[in-house]
C-alpha cells in the first residue's frame, strides 16, 4: 500500500459522532487505544498500519497521518526524551539525565561500606599464671658489694620448731621490705580445712599427712604465682631434717631451687615459754615441744644458715635474716 500524502488530514469527528482527539504536540507520539504496549517510533514519512486489532502502533512523526480508530480524549503529554528500549538495566552514566517517575529517586552511587571496628584489646588486667618451671636462684648483683635484699625479689623458707617465732619474724620482714612481699604461713593454709581438719595433736595418721602435703603444695603454687608477678614471698614451716623427702625436698619440688631456706632455732627454754602463751590447736604440750626442738637440732651441720634468736626481738631477728639472705644470694646454700 502506498503511503498517504504528507498533507493528508483526519476527519474532524471520530466514531459514533464523538469529537476526535486533539492532535499530539510537536514531537509527541499519538495515543492509539487503551492498554497499548510501548510504541516504537516509526520512520519519517511512513504511515501506521490500519485496523483496530493491530499490534502496537508506532508513533507518527510530525506531519504524518495516523490511520485507525480514534483514541478517546487524552491529556497532552509533556515533551520528554524517548525511553530506552526494554532490556537489562544499563550501568548508570554520569552524563545521562535522571528521570523522576513518581517514586523516590534511586541513589546511583553506592555509599561507602562502613569500616570494620578496631579489634577489642584485652584491658581486663589478667594476672600472669606461675611459670611451669621451678623458681631459679636469684642472681647476685655485679661487683663485690653485698646484695641489697630489700630491693630483690626473693623466695624464703623460714624453718623452726613451734615457738621459735617463725610467723612473727616472717610477717615483720615482709611488711618492712621496699618491694612487694607476701607472707605465706603453712599453719594458716592447713586451717583452711574446717570440717574434717586432721589435727596432728590428736595423732599423726594418713589424714594429717595428706593435709600437710596438700597445704605445702598449695603454698608452693601461691609462692610461684607471687614470684611470677614480681612479688617476693616468705613461707614458714616446721620442716624436720630427718624427713628430707617430705620436708625440704617437698618445698624444693613445689617452689624450686631458688628457694632460700633459713633456720630459726632459739634455746629450748625460749621455745617452751613462747609456746605457753599460745592457745587453741597451736599450743602443744611441753613434751611435744621438747621432742620437736630436739629433732630440729639435726639442722646443725646441714649447711643451712641457722639463726639463734634467743636474745633477739622480732625487728633484730629480721635484720639478721636480711644479712643471712644477702650472703645466701652471693653464695647459695647446697640443699
Amino acid at each position: 500500500m502506498a503511503p498517504p500524502a504528507p498533507t493528508a488530514q483526519h476527519a474532524p469527528s471520530g466514531p459514533h459522532g464523538h469529537p476526535a482527539a486533539p492532535p499530539a504536540p510537536h514531537g509527541t507520539a499519538a495515543s492509539h487505544g487503551p492498554a497499548a504496549p510501548p510504541a516504537t517510533a516509526a520512520p519519517h514519512g511512513t504511515a501506521a498500519p490500519h485496523g483496530p486489532a493491530t499490534p502496537p502502533v508506532p508513533a507518527a512523526p510530525h506531519g504524518t497521518a495516523s490511520h485507525g480508530p480514534a483514541a478517546p480524549p487524552a491529556p497532552a503529554a509533556p515533551q520528554a526524551p524517548a525511553a530506552p528500549p526494554q532490556g537489562p538495566a544499563a550501568p548508570h552514566s554520569p552524563a545521562a539525565p535522571h528521570v523522576q517517575t513518581g517514586s523516590a529517586p534511586t541513589a546511583h552511587a553506592s555509599a561507602p561500606a562502613p569500616s570494620a571496628p578496631p579489634p577489642v584489646r584485652d584491658t581486663t588486667g589478667h594476672i600472669q599464671l606461675p611459670p611451669g618451671g621451678p623458681v631459679a636462684m636469684p642472681s647476685p648483683p655485679p661487683g663485690a658489694a653485698p646484695a641489697d635484699t630489700g630491693s630483690t625479689t626473693l623466695a624464703v623458707l623460714l624453718i623452726g620448731p613451734a615457738g621459735a617465732g617463725k610467723t612473727s619474724v616472717a610477717k615483720f620482714w615482709a611488711e618492712h621490705r621496699r618491694v612487694p612481699t607476701a607472707h605465706i604461713s603453712l599453719d594458716d593454709v592447713r586451717e583452711w580445712v574446717r570440717s574434717g581438719f586432721a589435727d596432728p595433736q590428736s595423732g599423726w595418721n594418713d589424714h594429717s599427712e595428706a593435709q600437710y602435703r596438700l597445704a605445702r603444695r598449695t603454698c608452693g603454687f601461691a609462692a610461684r604465682n607471687f614470684l611470677a608477678n614480681g612479688i617476693s614471698c616468705i613461707l614458714d614451716d616446721a620442716v624436720f631434717p630427718d624427713r628430707p623427702v617430705v620436708g625440704l625436698g617437698g618445698w624444693k619440688r613445689h617452689v624450686g631451687p631458688g628457694l632460700l631456706p633459713v633456720v630459726l632455732l632459739p634455746g629450748l627454754e625460749i621455745v617452751l615459754e613462747r609456746n605457753s602463751q599460745r592457745s587453741g590447736n597451736r599450743r602443744l604440750t611441753d613434751e611435744e615441744v621438747a621432742r620437736i626442738h630436739g629433732r630440729m637440732a639435726g639442722w646443725y651441720g646441714s649447711g643451712l644458715p641457722i639463726i639463734d634468736n634467743s636474745q633477739l626481738d622480732v625487728p633484730a631477728t629480721a635484720r639478721v635474716l636480711d644479712d643471712v639472705l644477702a650472703r645466701a644470694i652471693t653464695s647459695p646454700p647446697k640443699w
